[in-house]
């Protein structure tokens, strides 16, 4: 058949999860083709080609992107079989089947008629080396900005799942607390396509790269001795890196730069509330423990739930400024407000209203709503017009401290030059205007 894989957003990556499908529906006799609308225009001529259209929904934003698109598409080819695959394809949506987990089984069976047993899946699968000769290039995506230096960043994912159950993440909806290994050699030759493509620093996209850390740490050791100028990031949990302390200094010498964490907030009911293990006190203990070995902190938050006040938000503003994060954190993530999505684990700790199939969240409300709004304002404003992270910074303080009751401080907020990825959004985040407006009616 002749088969479409659409990516809608993958964080600023070159789409591994077109990548990925896309070898083994070609080692099953598929015609492939690939369209990433993130870097490229929506193309109606590849829909009108195509015997059949599968979206990759790995995130919330991924998934509302691909909600949009295949509407476009059954207003005009009613009859295309359309499926969603990827961890939000649990979220209900307008394709005819969805796949989440490790989701190219079902695809393969799907395309060859068999009715799936499920939407989600976590058997262990055979892995194919991903196909990206058909993606943009790497120059098309987020790089690494060290300074006023960038260098084109590759994606590969070492494990798929997480063995935690933190209740806010969609992550333990599909796998509940499995995970499944991404053997070496395929993760080892993927990266190594990427750099002869001209990738000088790698992202591994885990959930936890400390999961299966033993495994982990065997790829980024035979990172380092094959590309020894190959640099790389991770993501892993603040409990993990306190239990897995003496692991930091190896990662640190075989190249990793900063790990992303997700720290979500500074108060401890909330924390508790989310389920997340550690304590603010620990994240402070994992931001000093990271820099002492040359590592720096990016730590992604949640400052909007059902228990947020304004003088939570401020809290995690001043654990930002007197960290010395300000450079290490995205302004967007100052405006995430608790997804609630379909089988959500939040469900069991929360008063929740109707389910909203446009946010695609259970409704809930707080009154610290308008706060939120303002500064996603201020966020998408900052964005589009490329202010820095000093400035947007100053620019939510001022309107949260407002809100806290506070005085504005009025010093001048010092930005440490820390290394980054470019792309300034997020999973969580909302897409923006200019997101949605990829696909047009009349163009289709």
């Amino acid at each position: 058949m002749r088969v479409l894989l659409v990516s809608t957003y993958e964080l600023g990556h070159q789409p591994l999860h077109i990548a990925s499908p896309a070898a083994a529906l070609r080692a099953a006799g598929h015609q492939v083709t690939t369209l990433d609308i993130s870097v490229e225009d929506w193309a109606p001529a590849l829909i009108e080609s195509a015997d059949a259209v599968a979206f990759s929904v790995p995130m919330h934003t991924a998934m509302r992107l691909a909600i949009k698109g295949a509407e476009e598409i059954k207003a005009h080819h009613p009859g295309l079989p359309i499926a969603f695959y990827g961890l939000y394809a649990t979220v209900k949506g307008p394709a005819d089947e969805a796949f989440a987990g490790e989701y190219e089984p079902a695809l393969l069976a799907w395309l060859a008629g068999v009715a799936p047993s499920g939407r989600i899946s976590t058997a262990r699968q055979r892995f194919h080396l991903p196909v990206r000769e058909s993606l943009p290039s790497l120059e098309r995506y987020a790089q690494l900005e060290i300074g006023a230096s960038r260098r084109l960043a590759g994606y590969v994912e070492a494990s798929h799942g997480c063995v935690h159950r933190c209740r806010h993440c969609p992550v333990p909806v599909v796998y509940d607390g499995r995970t499944r290994r991404v053997p070496v050699d395929v993760v080892m030759d993927d990266i190594a396509q990427q750099i002869e493509a001209g990738a000088e620093h790698i992202t591994f996209g885990d959930p936890d790269f400390l999961n299966r850390w033993a495994h982990s740490m065997k790829i980024v050791e035979m990172l380092h001795q094959r590309f020894p100028n190959v640099t790389f990031d991770v993501t892993a949990k603040v409990s993990h890196l306190l239990r897995y302390e003496s692991l930091v200094p190896l990662l640190a010498e075989q190249g990793c730069l900063f790990v992303v964490s997700a720290f979500e907030s500074v108060n401890e009911f909330i924390l508790e509330k989310l389920d997340k293990g550690h304590t603010a006190a620990d994240e402070a203990r994992v931001v000093a423990l990271l820099r002492s070995h040359g590592i720096e902190t990016r730590p992604s938050w949640l400052p909007f739930t059902p228990w947020t006040t304004a003088d939570d938000v401020a809290d995690i503003l001043d654990f930002v400024a007197r960290h010395d994060l300000v450079g290490n954190v995205d302004p967007v993530q100052y405006s995430i407000r608790l997804l609630v999505p379909e089988g959500s684990l939040m469900l069991g700790v929360m008063d929740a209203g109707p389910y909203d199939p446009e946010t695609l969240s259970y409704r809930w409300t707080s009154p610290t709503d308008a706060l939120q709004r303002k500064i996603s304002a201020i966020v998408e404003d900052g964005t589009e017009r490329g202010l820095s992270a000093a400035a947007v910074f100053c620019d939510i303080r001022s309107v949260v401290y407002e809100a806290a009751g506070r005085p504005v401080p009025t010093s001048e907020v010092v930005v440490t030059d820390r290394p980054r990825l470019t792309e300034p959004w997020f999973c969580c985040a909302e897409p923006t205007k200019g997101q949605f407006d990829f696909a047009r009616s009349e163009a289709t």
